[in-house]
């Protein structure tokens, strides 16, 4: 295949390049719901609590929620709080919902600090596709471990996000630590 001039490879343009194809299966919504966000049908947030712990990725469970890795997490150690409850809007917790998902967050936050040394935390959920919610049927929160200079030379210059261990490593760690810190 010939290249031509500002398509393909070798035309500099100052970027390095991270190939990360099975990220491709998630830009393509392999695993995200289809058809209305109400939809259960599809659901990867209905189906993980029907897996094992470790084949979910699961660190704990709760009564209304369970706390999960995020399968393309922003750093490591990312976790989500979710629903067992397909439900869409924070509105739609009762106030036990709301009271087990603070509960749960708190106990990440400790459980993280004790096993990765998090020196801080971005906390939130996206409401709704326009907020940027991935998967919108299904409320989550996302629980971003930080430290001192993590946006390093690495994001910053190298354009680059370097992740220093497996989902399945970081979960085994995080769920052992759950009862005892």
């Amino acid at each position: 295949m010939e290249e031509r001039e500002g398509e393909g490879v070798g035309v500099p343009d100052g970027y390095e390049r991270l190939w990360t194809p099975h990220r491709m299966t998630y830009i393509q919504g392999e695993g995200k719901p289809t058809g209305d966000d109400e939809d259960i049908e599809g659901c990867p947030f209905c189906e993980i609590p029907k897996l094992d712990d470790a084949d979910g990725n699961i660190v704990a469970r709760g009564t209304a929620m369970y706390v999960v890795m995020n399968k393309y997490p922003y750093n490591n150690g990312h976790l989500m709080v979710v629903p067992f409850r397909h439900v869409p809007d924070y509105t739609d917790l009762d106030t036990d919902e709301i009271a087990e998902m603070g509960a749960l967050t708190q106990r990440a936050m400790t459980v993280l600090r004790a096993v990765m040394g998090a020196h801080g935390f971005n906390i939130g959920m996206n409401q709704g596709r326009v907020a940027g919610a991935g998967i919108a049927g299904h409320l989550h929160e996302h629980i971003v471990p930080r430290w001192g200079g993590d946006a390093n030379f690495m994001p910053i210059i190298g354009r680059t996000k370097t992740l220093p261990q497996l989902l399945k490593d970081t979960r085994a760690e995080l769920a052992a630590a759950w009862e005892r810190v």
